[in-house]
């Protein structure tokens, strides 16, 4: 039956192009069709990063009509969820950007409604940790785009007054940064970091800096109880808290006031946060960015990791052809395109051969001169590969929950991973 509703829906946008006098193409190819429709969220990063490859696309495709549209994240979820769901590719865009911790749940609940790029771009041109979110089966589906790689950015004024430098965090461990945000805030009066304890990204940050992750390499099985890597983020999460030096947020404007304001001395996170600390230009000079801590006893971890980031997918609808060479071309192959979303818009990406260059070799006074872009490149090489998998939202639904009754007291360690082991899954069934 959907085979058949599929035929009819084919026939009638046939028709229906050849009656308004537009080119269109069967199933198999669409090499006629010459207007495509993006989906992205963020106007002033993703959108604006599209605008760019847009511009330099149509020089030598004027005939292409490129459409951008812009939505929130999670409207983008609902609508691909709700148009895959029903069996019919109407409304849905040529091209769409999924989160890199949602990939897998679409590549593998859906795994024909995306194009195999595996012959329009070469998987090991961009960083190795991007490969497990989008490749499924064997065939590349994503074009890696940004990259999510974690720096500890520190108030170099504040580190003064409390008797450090920049050199001295670099290469620590996670432990040793707490007794320095101790020191720090008897300096100074400021909380080393600000949290919200309703999003994990630091634990994130912190479990794949160790190569591990909530689930077992199948991506699909939960791996909480006895993770040491996990336990160990757990608590010096927990530690972080009980030294005082966490300033509590609830929401992302919260967040970005901490530091705007000059609360905190310290953001440990994704690259992708640097426009918002340049935002406040009277704190010019007093910013430097060094590689995030490692977990204390943990052989494994290193002085890299992510949080976030995000691919581009091809969706096979009418227009396919057109939509893989567009990426292809821009996002898939151009080292040029990615410096200029890097000057223009700030975008760090995965593209190995763009981890070099002018805008990667510039020094940037707001952070004292430090060529921060370069230095991220560096560290974006070596955040290790883990399979993100098909659960992570669910498990943190769960695990945030539980991790509320640890910071209290509640619960200790063990059985709050145990908890939520157990509670994963029977839900994960």
């Amino acid at each position: 039956m959907k085979k058949l509703m599929f035929l009819l829906l084919a026939s009638v946008l046939l028709l229906s192009a050849c009656s308004s006098g537009g080119g269109s193409a069967s199933s198999g190819s669409d090499a006629s069709a010459k207007e495509i429709t993006i989906w992205a969220w963020d106007k002033n990063f993703n959108i604006a990063a599209l605008e760019l490859a847009k511009e330099k696309y149509m020089k030598s495709h004027p005939d292409v009509k490129i459409n951008l549209v812009e939505n929130a994240q999670a409207d983008i979820v609902q609508k691909l969820n709700t148009g895959l769901n029903s069996g019919t590719t109407k409304g849905l865009p040529n091209v769409v950007l999924i989160e890199d911790y949602r990939s897998q749940n679409f590549l593998q609940a859906y795994p024909d409604s995306f194009v195999d790029m595996s012959d329009k771009i070469k998987a090991s041109d961009f960083a190795d940790y991007k490969a497990g979110p989008t490749s499924y089966e064997g065939k590349q589906y994503g074009i890696p785009f940004d990259s999510g790689v974690t720096g500890l950015f520190v108030r170099t004024d504040y580190l003064k007054q409390a008797g450090y430098t920049p050199e001295d965090l670099q290469n620590i461990t996670w432990d040793q940064y707490i007794e320095i945000g101790k020191k720090v805030k008897a300096a100074t009066g400021k909380d080393m970091l600000t949290q919200d304890p309703n999003d994990l990204g630091l634990i994130r940050a912190m479990i794949q800096s160790a190569g591990s992750w909530y689930l077992k390499e199948d991506g699909t099985t939960p791996n909480i109880a006895n993770n040491a890597a996990l336990k160990k983020a757990l608590e010096t999460y927990k530690a972080m808290y009980d030294a005082n030096i966490v300033k509590a947020n609830s929401d992302w404007s919260q967040f970005l006031a901490a530091f705007n304001s000059g609360d905190v001395a310290s953001v440990p996170t994704g690259n992708w946060i640097t426009p918002s600390i340049k935002a406040e230009a009277s704190q010019s000079g007093k910013w430097a960015a060094v590689p995030i801590p490692v977990l204390s006893d943990v052989p494994n971890s290193v002085h890299a990791s992510n949080i976030g980031g995000s691919s581009w997918y091809v969706m096979n609808v009418d227009g396919k052809d057109t939509a893989a060479d567009f990426m292809a071309s821009t996002f898939g192959s151009d080292k040029d395109l990615y410096q200029e979303m890097l000057d223009k818009v700030g975008v760090l990406s995965t593209f190995k051969a763009a981890s070099e260059g002018s805008a990667y070799d510039k020094a940037d006074e707001f952070f004292s001169g430090q060529k921060i872009y370069a230095d991220f490149a560096k560290w974006t090489t070596e955040v290790p590969k883990v399979n993100y998998g098909l659960h992570t939202y669910a498990i943190e639904d769960i695990m945030t929950v539980e991790l509320q009754n640890y910071l209290n007291g509640s619960k200790d360690v063990d059985t709050m991973m145990n908890d939520v082991q157990t509670q994963a899954e029977a839900q994960l069934k």
